[in-house]
């Protein structure tokens, strides 16, 4: 495929973009889709940023050889780590990056208390302090990492006791505090969303990043002439650094959840 019938590459660190792949193809079910995930060096959360960013170049290289028209970073930690040198090393290509939802979790209502969940990389980045900054004088924000739900997801864990107790340890010190909302900071998390508003303990708002990047997918690649107009639906391939059929199949089975 070529020009606007060319796939748009989707990429995480794992399987978690994929919670992103299923919004674009909502948004855009006319367009290709070649989603690339990189379980192998899973999870990018702990690594140094210098570290994150590199593997996150070198998967890009891979999805444009593919003859990809636009690239989706469908991971918070490498977008926090790599967004401008892919951009500047790519200038001629649309690429989106993700980042926490905070500002719908703000704004849903006066003086919120917002518990933002996500991988330690995302939340000790100078982006993410800036956002914070941003919002402190209107919500109460409050970081958790939470890289154990990565590690769930990459093993195809979505429900279960075992994730259960993990959950209910990491909010147990937010028990006593007003949290009105959460933000799924990291694009894992939304395949355990069931799992989080259960195990909070009390009814919370829960917001993620996948709908908002999906919209400015659409606007760049209308701004670009790049969309597809084709009214015959787009093809989605999978693929994964750990190209294993179980990882493959784990990959299937979280698109259609």
């Amino acid at each position: 495929m070529r020009g606007n019938d060319a796939p748009i590459a989707v990429f995480d660190s794992g399987v978690g973009g994929i919670s992103v792949l299923r919004e674009l193809i909502r948004q855009m079910p006319h367009e290709n889709f070649y989603y690339y995930g990189d379980s192998r060096n899973a999870p990018y959360g702990p690594r140094p940023t210098e570290e994150a960013c590199e593997l996150t170049m070198r998967c890009a290289k891979h999805l444009f050889e593919q003859g990809c028209k636009a690239m989706v970073v469908a991971c918070n930690t490498a977008t926090a780590a790599a967004i401008g040198p892919l951009r500047e090393t790519y200038p001629d290509k649309p690429i989106i990056g993700i980042e926490p939802a905070l500002k719908p979790a703000v704004e849903a209502k006066e003086h919120a208390g917002v518990l933002v969940m996500a991988t330690a990389m995302t939340l000790r980045e100078e982006k993410f302090h800036r956002l914070m900054e941003f919002y402190a004088d209107r919500a109460q924000i409050y970081r958790l990492p939470a890289p154990g739900i990565v590690e769930f997801v990459e093993r195809g864990v979505t429900e279960g006791p075992e994730l259960d107790r993990y959950l209910r340890g990491i909010f147990e010190i937010y028990q006593n505090r007003q949290i009105d909302s959460i933000v799924l900071g990291c694009t894992h998390f939304p395949f355990v969303r069931a799992a989080i508003v259960r195990d909070f303990g009390h009814p919370v708002g829960i917001f993620d990043g996948a709908p908002g990047t999906a919209r400015e997918t659409h606007r760049r690649l209308e701004e670009e002439g790049l969309l597809n107009l084709s009214d015959v639906p787009g093809v989605v391939s999978l693929h994964n650094s750990a190209d294993t059929p179980h990882m493959l199949e784990i990959s299937r089975r979280l698109l259609t959840i």
